[in-house]
């Protein structure tokens, strides 16, 4: 068994005792929770294969197509040609990894998926708490619950949720779930299954920290002095090394303050407006087409009070019929 698998064992053996429960702020969202699940990745050992993709949608095979059944298909996910441009996690896909290439070095390979933020702005956003972050560490997505206005894309600081704009009729929002079905059940991620160099590694966060940390003491040369997700917007649960700047691999320098706290009272009143207002626009609709018809009865001389058969269930008060 190589050190990933052990700690991959240790860490979701912990993670199966229990089953995944809602809660839009939950003990894993609490700042330091040592045992919410996460995974490292670590570039220095990241080579760019994209079987990390592969595995993703291989083990979401019933919601994410093969690239060549993408809306504007793409090569197998063995292809590096896709790396020629940035690309983003979307409804396609819940992983992508991108390439940046530097002056005198080797290309840097950045795997790019949902963090799974201790304290979720998503979440936070959500006013139907469609958006949940769970005990064990994954921010997961209750499509039953979604109204689809997309207050999760806008409050999320790494643009992660994406919406399918050309299905109008289901408006839904994809994104990494951290394989919490397979986690549930003693599994590891999909990813992680498939990467082949052990630049991911799942486990318990803090033993994660204790990982990266050993890495980078061991081997100063190799990697800057920061673990990017330890402490960015209060933690995530997915974690970067990084042999250069994390702002050179567009790891975006967002400061301690968990994200819910500039966002939850603004898009949850927001929110709380989006849920009110068209009932009361509805309402006012109703009464000023009402006293139209109603006004209009009066002026082709139907009486008050009774109903009309031009105006079919319309009866009008006296008040009415002289708007």
């Amino acid at each position: 068994m190589n050190r990933r698998n052990f700690f991959l064992h240790s860490a979701i053996t912990v993670a199966a005792v229990s089953p995944l429960q809602a809660g839009a702020r939950s003990p894993a969202a609490s700042p330091g929770r040592p045992d919410a699940l996460g995974v490292l990745h670590d570039s220095v050992r990241c080579i760019g294969c994209r079987k990390c993709e592969a595995g993703c949608q291989k083990v979401n095979a019933d919601i994410l197509p093969t690239p060549d059944k993408f809306k504007s298909p793409e090569p197998s996910f063995y292809h590096r040609s896709v790396m020629d441009k940035k690309r983003y996690p979307d409804f396609q896909r819940y992983t992508v990894v991108n390439r940046y290439r530097m002056k005198g070095r080797l290309p840097i390979y950045r795997k790019f998926q949902c963090n799974h933020c201790i304290e979720p702005a998503c979440a936070s956003a959500c006013f139907v708490k469609a958006l949940y972050k769970t005990p064990e560490g994954p921010v997961l997505y209750r499509p039953e619950l979604c109204v689809g206005c997309r207050y999760c894309m806008i409050a999320c600081p790494f643009y992660v949720p994406a919406y399918d704009y050309d299905n109008a009729l289901n408006p839904l929002i994809y994104k990494c779930t951290m394989c919490a079905p397979r986690i549930s059940q003693g599994l590891s991620t999909g990813c992680v299954d498939a990467c082949p160099k052990e630049a991911l590694t799942l486990g318990r966060r803090a033993e994660l920290l204790q990982i990266a940390r050993r890495r980078m003491a061991e081997n100063p040369e190799l990697y800057v002095d920061h673990i990017y997700g330890e402490h960015e917007v209060g933690g995530t649960c997915w974690l970067y090394l990084s042999p250069v700047s994390h702002k050179a691999l567009d790891q975006p320098d967002l400061g301690k303050t968990p994200a819910p706290e500039p966002v939850s009272g603004i898009l949850a009143s927001a929110g709380i407006a989006a849920g009110i207002l068209p009932v009361l626009f509805g309402a006012a609709a109703y009464i000023i087409r009402r006293r139209e018809k109603c006004a209009d009865a009066a002026r082709f001389g139907k009486t008050a009070g009774k109903a009309d058969a031009a105006v079919p269930n319309l009866k009008c008060s006296d008040k009415e019929g002289r708007q």
